[in-house]
């Protein structure tokens, strides 16, 4: 029990938590992480340049400002340029040691796991630092002095003793600060577009190049992996489709005519910019009148069965094939 007079450490816990013992540079902490871990899965500000604005001071800055605010929580101990300088410095450290740890864990490196392991590790810490602040003295607690920043800033800019022209002057060099700072986040979170294109392709079994189905037997079922890759800076919706073909090429025209035309299987694939599909699928043949698999793909929409054999293939988006033997299963 505690002596009259003293506070318990789970009360000294609880009251180190309260709103008069939260200083406004951790708030910015904890408002800035949860509007980054909000920017992320949103449904329409995960698509804007807002995500890159607010994701990245949380990768480059907060996890390390977090870790300084924790390690040292007195005014006294390193002025604010070497914070700031460790913070940045740490945010670069701890961020890739996260990754490694992840790298190790059933999690892997992938998105989810990695934003939701910068944002405990930066609450944490600053919870932390908000713990340790409040067990000190309030004059020896550091603190972001945000309104004697303000009142300098203004009194730089706008003086008092200053004429019209000097504050018109002045705001217009503060405008052009705050336009070249605007312009150039704009330049860096989005980047001009490049070239627009889909990727498509086909592995073998095993993921790989090669050992694709060649040689196949009526009846007998094969798969092969198809892949899709969205690059062009919109979300797509494709059709893919795998036909068994028989075609014919003349020597004298040089020309290739379709004899005739099988669809083995089709389907949708709706992908936001810059990702890829890729699956196996399985088909089979049942006739041994073809020599060719051919793999169509129709960017946003597909033409209807009755245009088909040479006109269809024409019309797809993009086109691969395989030359194949087929023989009478047993």
């Amino acid at each position: 029990m505690a002596e009259p007079g003293t506070v318990s450490p789970l009360g000294r816990f609880f009251s180190s938590f309260t709103l008069e013992n939260t200083p406004a540079d951790l708030v910015a902490v904890y408002l800035w992480t949860g509007l980054a871990a909000l920017s992320i899965y949103a449904p329409v500000i995960h698509e804007t340049p807002l995500r890159v604005i607010l994701a990245l001071p949380m990768v480059l800055f907060f996890p390390g400002y977090a870790l300084i605010a924790a390690l040292f929580p007195g005014r006294g101990e390193i002025d604010g340029l070497e914070r700031l300088a460790l913070s940045f410095g740490l945010s670069i450290a701890v961020v890739p040691l996260i990754g490694l740890v992840l790298n190790y864990t059933p999690f892997g490196i992938r998105l989810d796991p990695v934003v939701t392991s910068l944002v405990l590790f930066t609450l944490f810490m600053a919870a932390a630092a908000q713990y340790r602040r409040a067990g000190l003295p309030r004059g020896e607690r550091f603190e972001v002095p945000f309104g004697e920043m303000w009142v300098s800033l203004r009194a730089e800019f706008f003086p008092r003793e200053g004429s019209a022209v000097d504050r018109a002057l002045s705001a217009i060099l503060l405008f052009a600060i705050v336009a070249a700072v605007a312009a150039t986040v704009y330049v860096v979170v989005v980047p001009k577009e490049g070239e627009k294109f889909t990727e498509f392709y086909i592995l073998g079994k095993e993921g790989k190049a090669a050992d694709y189905p060649t040689d196949l037997r009526t009846g007998q079922p094969e798969s092969i992996i198809i892949g899709v890759g969205n690059h062009e800076y919109r979300n797509v919706t494709y059709f893919v489709e795998l036909h068994f073909v028989d075609q014919e090429f003349d020597p004298a025209t040089n020309t290739s005519s379709v004899l005739s035309m099988e669809r083995l299987l089709s389907f949708p694939v709706t992908l936001a910019h810059n990702t890829t599909y890729q699956a196996q699928h399985s088909f089979l043949v049942n006739s041994t009148s073809g020599n060719q698999l051919k793999f169509l793909l129709f960017r946003d929409e597909v033409p209807p069965d009755s245009v088909w054999g040479a006109e269809r293939i024409n019309q797809s988006y993009r086109d691969l094939h395989l030359w194949v033997r087929v023989r009478q299963g047993s």
